[in-house]
């Protein structure tokens, strides 16, 4: 990094840091935040760290703490612009969460009600990897860095080549 990117003490960061808050969060958008939430602390260890509810019982704001970083959730509200990915009928967004164990983290999930949309595995590029769909319509992957993974652009681009070769061979 050069000295021109480098970026100036952010004061605005440090403070939300002090309340557990990471300067890049997540905003999901839930149909039923309460259950999203009840669902992140069972398949990810999600720890509350504040819920407000509106006066109509909804979740107007939501912190949680996932893996150590900061995730944010409100209730679906159409009428205000928020509107969860199954309104939308999907999202263009994955969330990924590196964990010790990635079988265990979707396996868990799984059985809180996730659906598998890949099936965790060795990847060419060194991560035990694969990806869960919650019930919210929020698409998480997960991943376990693996010891021998490629340590050279040139070597992850030629792991890539083979991976790719390997599957129009088998198609």
């Amino acid at each position: 990094m050069t000295s021109q990117n480098k970026a100036a003490p952010n004061k605005a960061a440090e403070a939300a840091a002090a309340q557990g808050v990471h300067s890049l969060s997540p905003h999901l958008v839930c149909r039923d935040a309460r259950k999203a939430i009840d669902f992140y602390k069972t398949a990810l260890g999600a720890e509350e760290l504040i819920v407000l509810p509106a006066p109509d019982g909804k979740i107007m704001h939501a912190c949680l703490r996932i893996n150590g970083s900061s995730v944010m959730l409100v209730d679906e509200n159409v009428g205000c612009g928020a509107a969860s990915p199954q309104h939308l009928g999907g999202s263009p967004v994955t969330l990924h969460l590196i964990v010790d164990d990635a079988d265990a983290v979707a396996a868990r999930a799984v059985a809180a009600g996730a659906k598998i949309v890949m099936p965790v595995a060795d990847q060419f590029w060194g991560d035990r990897y694969g990806v869960i769909a919650d019930p919210f319509g929020h698409q998480w992957s997960v991943a376990t860095p693996g010891e021998n993974a490629p340590r050279s652009a040139e070597e992850l681009q030629a792991a890539a080549r083979k991976a790719f070769a390997e599957m129009s061979a088998g198609s």
